[in-house]
């Protein structure tokens, strides 16, 4: 379903609306409005029959069937909007038969694991604005024969798909325009030389996915399994996008190695790397909601009847993998870390080198402005000038030879060090060229055969 942008609640209804109730009208006479996105909310639900089958159902909350359980999935839209007109939509779709507490622990931001009304209920909503990619709210309501969700944006292989063939069951070859006609741009329905074209953006994206596609998703048999694909389907969203982050600081990586100093400049000027390095910190703030809240999920279902032991293992292996993901994320900020400190000490280069041209040039023209400053006083017995000598012709000339003495000695200060490195360099070259001729020569002399001189040995 193609979700059509609305316009948001601007603050001056919402003043409109606050001004309209009186200071003594009673909480529960207090007119609930509906937010103008409400029609922007998906709704999905599921009925499975325990089997390995999944129908598509009514919104009515009905009571299931014997062996037969139901799946509500509310998924919130990616728009920058208040987590009150959130909560509204909420009760407007979920009430009844939940409760303000219900809506309360669903919408809610951070990490919770609790019991509430008779259902278990977690959610790790992470704070941030809506319409960030690295902001993630999942919340799930658990019964023994219902489960509500509720999701900011779509979640990756979260549904069911009825198509029974699949993408990646598929025998793919390479893209090839032999044939002389276009290009197809539905990713892989030609089939070329028998096997199936993929496409170049396909398999980009398809190496971002740590994971299979909607219709390779087993149907759950039981709603244990249904909480476990839940969890799982979080976790593979994570790892998806952090492996985008991955690959995204890879291609910057590499435009660092190939670019110069434009390419640098305007990624200090567009803070990429910070912005880098607190999306990994949103990323991780979220891991740890999934650390502190997926093990008490399983320490509660583990005393349900209900819940299967096998699943029970899953959620075990899903905590494994996110610790995993943790560290992973781990290394990438340091990453990130890495090449800021790198750029930032580029940076700190290129500054002190036009600090050093700058006391260069003062240091040249400071010793030339005190000479014109003493010449240019305007009082009596100034040197080579007409006040004190009134035939002297040549005071200018003189001052010209001050000045340029004083700017030589400047420069051989400057120059000495220098000077002083190449000629030590060429003396140590000359003493070692001395020492190899040296040595050459009585290496040659101790191997050239000495000829017999009337039964004496030359020594």
């Amino acid at each position: 379903m193609h979700i059509d942008r609305e316009e948001p609640v601007g603050n001056g209804e919402a003043e409109h609306m606050d001004g309209d109730i009186k200071e003594d009208t009673p909480l529960g006479d207090i007119p609930l409005y509906r937010p103008h996105f409400l029609g922007m909310v998906r709704q999905k639900a599921y009925i499975f029959d325990g089997d390995g089958s999944f129908y598509n159902k009514d919104w009515d909350f009905a009571e299931p069937k014997e062996n037969e359980f139901c799946w509500y999935h509310v998924e919130l839209p990616k728009i920058n909007q208040k987590l009150p007109l959130f909560a509204q939509s909420l009760i407007d779709i979920l009430c009844p038969p939940l409760k303000l507490q219900d809506i309360l622990s669903l919408v809610s931001n951070g990490p919770l694991c609790s019991n509430v009304n008779g259902a278990l209920v977690f959610r790790v909503n992470s704070p941030g604005p809506p319409t960030s990619n690295y902001t993630f709210r999942l919340a799930a309501r658990v019964t023994e024969n219902s489960v509500i969700t509720v999701s900011l944006g779509r979640v990756p292989r979260l549904g069911f798909s009825p198509t029974s063939k699949s993408l990646l069951s598929e025998i793919p070859s390479v893209e090839t325009h032999s044939s002389g006609g276009p290009p197809s741009h539905n990713g892989g329905d030609e089939k070329e030389g028998g096997g199936f074209v993929i496409r170049e953006h396909v398999l980009e994206f398809l190496l971002t996915m740590n994971h299979s596609e909607e219709a390779d998703n087993p149907v759950p048999e039981s709603v244990s399994n249904l909480v476990v694909h839940i969890i799982d389907t979080h976790v593979d969203h994570l790892q998806d996008v952090t492996t985008k982050l991955e690959i995204e600081l890879d291609s910057v990586e590499l435009e660092l190695d190939k670019g110069g100093f434009a390419l640098k400049k305007q990624m200090l000027d567009d803070r990429r790397f910070p912005k880098m390095h607190l999306n990994l910190q949103r990323i991780l703030q979220v891991i740890a909601h999934g650390e502190q809240v997926f093990p008490r999920v399983k320490e509660k279902c583990s005393s349900k009847k209900w819940f299967c032991s096998e699943d029970i293992n899953s959620l075990e292996e899903l905590i494994g993998r996110l610790r995993r993901l943790k560290e992973s994320v781990g290394f990438i900020a340091n990453r990130v870390t890495a090449i800021q400190a790198g750029l930032d000490s580029w940076q700190a280069e290129q500054i002190n080198k036009k600090l050093y041209y700058l006391s260069f040039l003062s240091i040249i023209f400071l010793p030339l402005s005190i000479i014109t400053g003493v010449f240019g006083m305007n009082v009596g017995g100034v040197p080579w000038t007409e006040q004190k000598n009134p035939k002297e012709k040549y005071g200018f000339r003189n001052v010209m030879f001050v000045c340029v003495g004083t700017l030589a000695l400047v420069l051989l200060c400057f120059l000495f060090p220098v000077l002083y490195t190449h000629i030590a360099a060429w003396r140590r070259r000359m003493a070692l060229k001395r020492s190899w001729s040296l040595n050459r020569k009585s290496f040659l002399k101790r191997t050239v055969p000495v000829k017999e001189r009337g039964g004496y040995i030359r020594l």
